[in-house]
């Protein structure tokens, strides 16, 4: 099989490659600034491909002998959709790291044309939102009448500036729901809870993540709300607003991601080693009946390398059926168990 990571460059793009080399594989690896690709493919002995995705028919051509590219190049608004035409046309499987919940949507909209490709399409196969969606799988199964899915997380380390700048974009769009099967704006921080992490109980706060969109083609769970802890404080409907249309605002989006590059870096590997997260997932159903597990897992950056290197391994040799997938409906539920350093507090 040859692989191919794009965005090789950046902070998750490196870490995949790098990992990759050290379990003995050699992806091709791609990008578009010349000398940075070479400068990082050169001394680890990888091929590399130089092109950007302005055109998707010249992009299926550095593809025409790709089995499978990881897309790591974000934001995923601007990149995906470019990539995912490319992989239609040349017949390449496709997988990411977004969390954006557009994205998923825009992705799972294509289902028929990567079907009639022969293309597996996987968006979100990092930590968002590998062990989301396998532990929202895991207490759907248990549950089969659930009609309401809480998913929540808490993490520890730092973030890259790429994920960074993916989060203020997102942030301009304020809250996100699943409500009764549709997805629906919702005010800022708009629910609150305490869920019992494998650390103890913590409250946390509803924000926009990408399970909304994928853990409702997991599950078929109508009514979904993620959370996370955050000290966030209660904005209320009109201050959500306002704080909504600010942040959307061009200036203030093109100001933040000017400081985001200009001042954050990527977590080392020390921070990263020192790094966890956690996950909560309850289901419940109409008479009240609840079922909840959760999972405790290393740096979120070094499980979805873990992750984007399982599941490339996994889509040549499980072969999943052609068209778009979450990560469990791909590889089953189970799937986050084998990604290294996590551990499953069993549904209940």
């Amino acid at each position: 099989m040859t692989w191919m990571i794009y965005g090789a460059n950046g902070f998750t793009g490196r870490l995949v490659a790098d990992l990759a080399v050290e379990r003995g594989e050699r992806p091709v690896v791609a990008g578009r600034d010349p000398g940075k690709v070479a400068a990082f493919a050169a001394p680890r002995g990888l091929e590399s491909r130089i092109f950007d995705l302005s055109e998707p028919a010249r992009v299926a051509e550095m593809l025409h002998d790709i089995d499978v590219v990881a897309h790591c190049a974000g934001p995923f608004s601007a990149t995906s959709a470019p990539m995912v035409q490319a992989c239609l046309l040349s017949g390449t499987h496709y997988l990411d790291i977004t969390g954006e919940i557009d994205v998923f949507e825009s992705i799972f909209a294509r289902h028929d044309e990567a079907r009639d490709a022969g293309v597996v399409l996987l968006p979100g196969a990092g930590f968002d939102v590998v062990p989301t969606d396998c532990l929202a799988a895991m207490v759907a199964a248990e549950l089969p009448g659930a009609t309401s899915l809480d998913i929540a997380f808490q993490a520890g380390g730092r973030i890259s500036p790429g994920t960074l700048k993916s989060a203020w974009e997102g942030a301009a769009l304020g809250g996100r729901a699943r409500v009764d099967g549709e997805l629906r704006a919702v005010p800022l921080a708009w629910r609150r809870r305490e869920v019992t992490f494998p650390s103890g109980s913590r409250q946390v706060t509803s924000l926009p993540w990408g399970d909304v969109a994928s853990a409702y083609r997991s599950t078929g769970i109508g009514t979904i709300t993620t959370f996370t802890r955050l000290p966030v404080p209660d904005l209320g409907d009109r201050p959500g607003r306002l704080t909504q249309a600010l942040l959307g605002s061009g200036p203030v989006q093109r100001a933040g991601k000017a400081a985001i590059s200009a001042f954050v870096k990527g977590p080392g590997r020390a921070t990263r080693s020192r790094s966890w997260v956690e996950v909560f997932a309850e289901a419940a159903d109409e008479t009240g009946k609840s079922v909840s597990a959760a999972l405790i897992g290393p740096d979120t950056y070094e499980m979805t390398a873990d992750s984007v290197l399982r599941a490339v391994s996994a889509l040549a040799a499980e072969s999943p059926a052609p068209g778009v997938h979450t990560p469990s409906t791909a590889f089953g539920r189970d799937f986050i168990r084998r990604l290294h350093g996590v551990k499953i507090i069993e549904p209940a």
